[in-house]
């Protein structure tokens, strides 16, 4: 009776909407003539419009691209593409809303009519099917429900669609029969659909039905008799109508079981009429209102009257975080069915994704529920990316997951030792059992099995224990914990004491420290006899292979003694023979020059003058043959000679305002220029003398002096400044003649304690790396990567703390740590003692003499010079670089040659000599 019906009406519209077309084409045409400037004006609004209603819609767009969130921007774009009539584009806006947001009563029933009257035919009715079932999930509406049944009774002509009619009307009872408005017409639709099927089994007047017939009669009537009396036992609006109607209907009257239970219902409804009545007159939002008739239904305590009252609420509300918050808690609660419980939390994110309480709460469902692993991680990938107000969001949400993973974690079960030596694990565990469980006694039986699996001996361990002791238990485990590391701890003890004695000198009593001050001197004293005998052994060991060594040398000599002995014979006209040679060297190719003084006869500055063999006989590479001195001096260029005339002003020097700079390239080009804008920021320079060689090429250091004394600290500030690739040195000018105890090394060779020593770092490390390493250690007070005169690093460094303890917790910390696949090597600051100079500033000539003063092939076997005594010089005469100018000779230094030449058989000539008075002297000897 209902479908006809609609056909009839559908077809009356139908016929009127024609007729008023035919009316609408009438008056058109007798407009036409004299309304076309109208039509035009129109048309032109019209269009204007159009293009504003696309502008807007464009707006939207590129809206929703930056903020997808936005629910407001989307309500708005469905609006005027349906509108614009745009179905394509508004089918698309329709989907992208209703995946990230439930869908409002009012835009489910658009979308539903819209697709309806599009798919007529049965395959794209299945299409129309799923969009109401997605519809019928977002909401508990009973519009949409019985617009669900009415659609799906137009195709019960189809194989099984009666009894798809019947399941959809039973679902839709369960879902909204309680609604104490609305549900009223679920139930009369069911009732009606019911009585046209009762038609179609009826048998015609006047026919006897048959058993079959019969049979169908009765159950069909059972079905309309079973509905009266289930919709008269629910408290419903206008219920007295229903009674009376199936009065009217039932042949047999009303049962007094269904009389009694309407007369239950009814006075249920009385209760809740009031409430219904003030939802009726109120103002949207109605919260109040909803609020006070759901704490009645809970008094009551029907829980699907009140889950109904709640899905009512949230209808009308759906924006409302705190309603969500109040529903999905009395489901955790109350309720606790899988399905309703989740599929609520679903629905509450996706209307408030904002509220990260919401999300919270469904991760705590799901793992309540037990859910999958990879559903609760993928929910939670959503709640960070919902867009959250505050940042402390974020990390509640965060933490929520954390606390997820770790109830995770069956921490009963034992963990493998083979791969986690230092038991990290197992200390991760007992903070957890201290600082969540409150279980320091767990704590304490983890970290004893920790201590038996071969880690007493190390000091980091127990000071690790020690800390969590600090944090969770009391002084009295704190105090066992550290007499227990002094007297297991091998590593490093004397920290592990110092930490005891600190701990009794905040926490302990006047006993306490006498225990702790005589336990701590027993093991050191006991620790220091033990490294005694260790070193003792040691020492042992290498006087026995030093013995080993010298018998060894001892045979060598022995053996190549008796081989001199079997050719004693041909040794001495070897010496001869070589002894000749020598001489007719010299007399081919020695053109030696003498000593020139520095200057205008200044004999305390002497310089020795490169022959063809070159100092002290060596020689000088191929190629490079000294010529005559003609050319030799033209050689020299403008360099040499910058030199000379700054030497030949000793008065202008003062070496309390210079400083000495070494380890320069000797390819630095202009040295004097860049280094005088090097040091110019230090203050006024009085000149820089950079050191050039015979032939004018930079020897590597020069000293530069200053106007004041006062800049000379500034300028020993720009120490290891790196020039062109190499670390400048700079220190004080100072001559060594006659200082000799003065060291140009700034650096201590002696113990450091507040400072470590790292090595095995790789080459690529830099100041930042280790500051970014250590500085989690204390407070860093200066770094030095220490590196070649060259500047390539050499894979050291002295990081310097502001005290003894901070040195001491970084070697225990970082001491073989990985950095960039190096395992670095940490350890107090120990340099070995630096060498003093062996020989002094009077060494003896033949400490100083090169190997090659023996001739080319080395030392002869006669181990002899072949030199004349006439040629050897002091050592003390020869010019050297030293750090600081050159010394000035006394004043009897030219005295001393004289005399040196006397003792030889030769007067000291009074002019300087030439090469060829130089052999004619060997020739007459």
């Amino acid at each position: 009776m209902a479908a006809s019906s609609n056909a009839e009406e559908t077809q009356l519209q139908e016929m009127e909407e024609d007729a008023g077309m035919e009316r609408e084409m009438e008056s058109d045409e007798e407009e036409e003539g004299m309304g076309i400037e109208n039509s035009d004006d129109e048309e032109d609004d019209s269009s204007e419009d159009e293009k504003e209603n696309e502008a807007e819609i464009q707006r939207l767009e590129e809206q929703l691209s930056i903020n997808a969130f936005d629910y407001n921007c989307h309500v708005d774009l469905i609006k005027l593409l349906r509108q614009e009539g745009e179905l394509s584009r508004l089918r698309r806006a329709r989907q992208k809303m209703s995946e990230l947001f439930p869908l409002t009563e009012e835009i489910w029933l658009d979308w539903l009519n819209d697709e309806s009257r599009l798919t007529e035919e049965e395959p794209n009715r299945e299409k129309v099917y799923e969009l109401f079932e997605r519809a019928v999930k977002d909401y508990i509406c009973p519009d949409i429900w019985l617009e669900y049944a009415q659609y799906s009774i137009g195709g019960m002509g189809s194989p099984g669609g009666i009894d798809k009619v019947r399941s959809i009307f039973e679902r839709a009872l369960t879902a909204v029969g309680l609604h104490m408005t609305k549900g009223a017409t679920v139930w009369e639709a069911y009732r009606e659909f019911e009585n046209v099927m009762l038609s179609t089994v009826q048998p015609p007047p006047g026919k006897v039905p048959t058993r079959e017939e019969q049979d169908l009669l009765n159950t069909q009537l059972e079905r309309i008799h079973t509905l009266f009396r289930r919709q008269l036992a629910i408290p419903l609006m206008d219920m007295e109508a229903t009674y009376a109607e199936y009065e009217e209907w039932s042949e047999k009257g009303v049962p007094e079981t269904v009389a009694h239970q309407y007369k239950k219902a009814l006075q249920q409804m009385e209760k809740s009429k009031p409430f219904e009545e003030t939802l009726l007159v109120a103002e949207p939002p109605k919260l109040a209102e909803y609020q006070s008739y759901i704490d009645y239904e809970m008094k009551v305590g029907d829980p699907a009257r009140i889950q109904i009252v709640f899905e009512r609420a949230l209808a009308e509300n759906c924006l409302v975080p705190d309603m969500w918050e109040k529903y999905t808690t009395y489901l955790d609660r109350q309720l606790k069915i899988k399905d309703l419980v989740l599929s609520s939390h679903d629905r509450a994110v996706r209307n408030c994704p904002w509220t990260m309480g919401l999300w919270k709460s469904y991760l705590l469902a799901l793992e309540r529920h037990g859910a999958e692993h990879q559903t609760v991680s993928d929910i939670f990938e959503k709640a960070l990316n919902a867009g959250f107000i505050q940042a402390t969001d974020y990390v509640d949400i965060w933490q929520a997951y954390l606390d997820y993973l770790r109830r995770r974690v069956d921490f009963s079960k034992g963990f493998s030792e083979s791969g986690d030596p230092s038991c990290t694990i197992m200390q991760i565990w007992a903070r957890i059992e201290a600082l969540h469980c409150n279980n320091m006694q767990k704590a304490r039986e983890l970290w004893d099995s920790i201590m038996t699996k071969g880690n007493a001996k190390y000091a980091n361990m127990w000071l690790e224990y020690y800390n969590l002791e600090r944090s969770y238990g009391d002084p009295i485990h704190c105090r066992k914990a550290l007499h227990r590391a002094v007297q297991c701890t091998s590593d490093y003890p004397e920290h592990v004491c110092e930490v005891l004695l600190t701990f009794e000198r905040v926490e302990g009593s006047l006993e306490d420290w006498d225990v702790a001050v005589q336990k701590t001197e027993t093991r050191l004293n006991r620790l220091n006899e033990q490294r005694a005998k260790v070193a003792e052994k040691e020492a042992n060991l290498l006087r026995q292979e030093e013995e080993k060594t010298e018998q060894r040398r001892r045979a060598k000599v022995e053996k190549k003694s008796q081989k001199k002995g079997q050719k004693g014979s041909r040794a001495g006209e070897k010496r001869k023979a070589e002894y000749d040679d020598y001489q007719k060297d010299w007399n081919e190719h020695s053109e030696q020059a003498p000593k020139r003084p520095r200057g205008d006869g200044d004999p305390g500055t002497e310089e020795y003058m490169e022959t063809e063999t070159g100092l002290y006989g060596r020689k000088t590479p191929a190629g490079q043959r000294p010529g005559p001195p003609g050319a030799k001096k033209a050689q020299q260029g403008a360099a040499a000679t910058t030199q000379r005339q700054q030497d030949d002003k000793p008065e202008l020097r003062d070496d309390n305002n210079s400083v000495f700079i070494s380890n320069l390239a000797f390819t630095l080009e202009e040295p004097e220029n860049k280094l005088r804008t090097l040091f110019e920021p230090c203050g006024p320079i009085q000149q820089v003398r950079p050191v050039f060689s015979n032939r004018g090429t930079f020897k590597g250091y020069c000293y530069v002096q200053f106007e004041s004394k006062a800049s000379v600290p500034e300028a020993l500030k720009l120490d290891r400044r790196e020039v062109e690739g190499r670390p400048m040195f700079v220190s004080p000018c100072v001559d060594k003649n006659t200082n000799p105890d003065f060291k140009v090394f700034k650096y201590k060779s002696s113990m450091e304690k507040h400072k470590i020593f790292i090595s095995g770092l790789p080459f690529s490390c830099t100041k930042e790396q280790l500051d970014e390493l250590c500085k989690d250690q204390g407070t860093i007070k200066d770094i030095r990567l220490v590196t070649y005169r060259s500047g390539k690093p050499k894979g050291l460094a002295y990081v310097e703390f502001a005290n003894e303890a901070q040195a001491s917790q970084a070697v225990l910390k970082l001491d073989g740590v990985v950095l960039e696949d190096n395992k670095i090597s940490v350890a107090i600051s120990n340099p070995p003692s630096r060498n003093q100079d062996k020989y002094g500033s009077g060494g003896s000539t033949a400490a100083m003499m090169p190997r090659q003063a023996f001739g080319a092939r080395g030392r002869g076997r006669t181990q002899l010079s072949l030199l004349p005594r006439s040629l050897h010089r002091p050592g003390g005469s020869a010019s050297k670089a030293e750090n600081g100018t050159a010394a000035k000779a006394a004043p009897g230094t030219a005295s001393a040659a004289v005399n040196a030449a006397g003792d030889t058989g030769f007067e000291a000539p009074a002019k300087r000599l030439s090469n060829s008075d130089f052999a004619r002297m060997l020739l007459n000897k």
